[in-house]
């Protein structure tokens, strides 16, 4: 099982746009990513590290596994 770890919410974005994600809002401090698959946005908050449970909530939604995402990370 992969060790997921906090990162910054720019690198989570590099990672959205690069598996075909696009910013469709922003409210306050939060920035709604969309891709047409999906069943709801992914959301994530404009802070300075995010936090492991919402990386992990954010790739159920995506339904992508994470040891896969530790792949598509070590790409860009």
């Amino acid at each position: 099982m992969a060790h997921l770890i906090s990162i910054s919410w720019r690198k989570f974005e590099k990672f959205l746009l690069f598996i075909g994600c696009h910013l469709k809002r922003e409210k306050g401090d939060h920035r709604i990513y969309w891709r047409e698959d999906l069943k709801r946005p992914v959301v994530i908050p404009r802070e300075r590290e995010l936090p492991v449970f919402i990386i992990r909530n954010n790739l159920r939604i995506l339904r992508i596994e994470p040891d896969e995402y530790l792949e598509i990370l070590k790409q860009i």
